[in-house]
């Protein structure tokens, strides 16, 4: 069991209505289940949106530093619009998948 502060409540109920209620009213803790699982969802937003904060200057700093590595002044997706083969690949993609790259990349 891992600690959820913000639902500590919520799982405190629930175990008092499974060892309270009978087995065979096994949807007599639905509700309950189902606010702990609201709460539960609640906490995760709440974490990402903390440990997500400053990606985009994270991704910055990460973007500048691989760039001064590889000895180049342009970003990976600048390069990537910038290579006649990819953008063939690409393309070729498109018209056999009905316009979606998305189905080459993850199929």
């Amino acid at each position: 069991e891992r600690p959820h502060p913000m639902c500590q409540d919520q799982i405190e109920a629930l175990k008092e209505c499974h060892a309270t209620t009978s087995k065979v009213r096994f949807w007599a803790c639905n509700e309950l289940k189902f606010a702990m699982d609201r709460c539960f969802k609640m906490e995760k937003q709440e974490l990402l949106k903390r440990i997500n904060a400053d990606a985009e200057e994270k991704r910055k700093r990460e973007d500048e530093a691989l760039r001064e590595a590889m000895g180049r002044k342009e970003t990976f997706e600048e390069f990537l619009m910038n290579d006649k083969t990819y953008l063939k690949e690409m393309e070729d993609a498109k018209k056999v998948n009905g316009g979606s790259y998305r189905k080459t990349a993850f199929s």
